[in-house]
Order: C-alpha cells, then sequence, then structure tokens
C-alpha cells in the first residue's frame, strides 16, 4: 500500500498544493496572484485536487508545507490548513524551508543556487545551496547591492531564482551571474526533502509548531481624520 500525501505551499504570491504518492507526484495546483487570495483560494484547490484524483481527505498519511520565510499572511493561512488537517486525521506534519523548495525547482550541474523572496525595498529572503541543494549559507533577511554574493560568484556560477530576481538582475552584474525566470516555490518541489523527513519521523510538534516568519510582522496603524 503505497503512502498517499498533500503538500502545502503558500509562502509567496502563488497558492500550490500537490499530491503525492511515496516519492511520485500525482497532481499539482498553481496559481499566482498579486492579490495574495491564499484565504479564497487553498481550500477550493485542497477540495478540488483531491476530487480529481477520487482521494478521501481520510486516505492521508502526512502533509508537508512550506514553513518560510515569506508573506506574514500567506505563510498562516498555509500553516494553519496544514495544522488543521493534521488534527482532524491524527496525521503527521512535516515542514520544508521555502526557499529549498524554491531552489529545488532549478537544476544546475555545477556552482550555487541562490533562491530570493522578495521582502520590502531592496530586501530579500535568501540562501545560498550548491547544486546538490545541500544549504551551504544559512537564511538571512538581506538588502541587496553590488556586492552580494560576490564570494560565491568569484567561485562558481550562481543561479539566482525566485520573485527578488528583479531586484537583484538590475544591481549585480557579473559574468557569473544566472538569472532564471522560475520565480515561485511549489509544492510538487517539496518532495524529496519531505519524504526524507517522513522516512526518518522528523515530524513537527502540531500544537506548538509556528512559520518561520524570520522577521517580526509590523502591522502599519492608519491614522485618524486629525492625524492621531
Amino acid at each position: 500500500m503505497k503512502n498517499k500525501f498533500l503538500l502545502i505551499e503558500t509562502s509567496t504570491k502563488s497558492c500550490s498544493v500537490a499530491l503525492a504518492e511515496d516519492q511520485v507526484i500525482i497532481d499539482s495546483i498553481d496559481e499566482v496572484s498579486d492579490k495574495y487570495l491564499h484565504s479564497e483560494k487553498l481550500h477550493p484547490f485542497i477540495d478540488e485536487i483531491l476530487r480529481r484524483n477520487r482521494w478521501q481527505a481520510s486516505d492521508l498519511c502526512a502533509v508537508g508545507v512550506g514553513k518560510g520565510p515569506g508573506s506574514y499572511t500567506g505563510l498562516r493561512i498555509g500553516v494553519s490548513a496544514a495544522k488543521g488537517i493534521c488534527y482532524a486525521l491524527r496525521i503527521p506534519l512535516i515542514a520544508i524551508g521555502s526557499l529549498e523548495i524554491l531552489a529545488r525547482g532549478v537544476t544546475a550541474n555545477q556552482g550555487y543556487i541562490v533562491p530570493m523572496i522578495d521582502a520590502r525595498r531592496m530586501e530579500a529572503y535568501t540562501a545560498v545551496f550548491d547544486s546538490s541543494y545541500r544549504k551551504v549559507r544559512e537564511v538571512k533577511a538581506e538588502i541587496l547591492d553590488e556586492r552580494s554574493f560576490n564570494a560565491y560568484l568569484e567561485k562558481n556560477k550562481v543561479f539566482f531564482t525566485g520573485d527578488a530576481v528583479t531586484k537583484a538582475r538590475d544591481v549585480i552584474e557579473h559574468p557569473n551571474a544566472v538569472f532564471t525566470r522560475h520565480f515561485y516555490p511549489s509544492a510538487k518541489d517539496m518532495l524529496v526533502p519531505f519524504y526524507e523527513k517522513w522516512q526518518a519521523k522528523a515530524f513537527e510538534d502540531t500544537a506548538y509548531f509556528e512559520p518561520f516568519y524570520l522577521k517580526d510582522f509590523i502591522a502599519k496603524k492608519k491614522k485618524n481624520i486629525l492625524g492621531r
């Protein structure tokens, strides 16, 4: 009997779900919206992908979720949905870093992969992986400038990927820099690290698990008409 999994990724403008049987992706849905419609789209996508593959929610053995960093609202919605399903079905929750998921959407025979998720202004959430997807530099929130990633660019090709690539292209000028058109992490790209954690029983504590926001969320208060 094959294990059946639901995978969810909502850290960016893309609302993404996938179904897998053991190490094979069966189906996926990805939709990008500038309006961040995760709250409206995620549960219908889950219902749709289960229905069209004739799966029942009770068939699921575990749920995987992209844990961030990324959009505060998107992560909260995705993680809340994943935790709710795991609670209801009493199945494990497995979390994968969204930057690793993004990196795994790129195939590189050599060099480095730098996934970049857009933050504010010239800032991005980034990490560095080698061509085998091993993390060689931890996740950071950093301001992009002409010196960014020079230590890696001087050694080999660097493949930049993600929705902050347009910012990076404006300031990074190096012959070893390769800017991809792969912009958003997809649930189907989390399967390899997810399955490794499944085999190792590296499950999250569903009751206490929180997304990896990296930075504190700051809500902007609206001024009243008197400016107070």
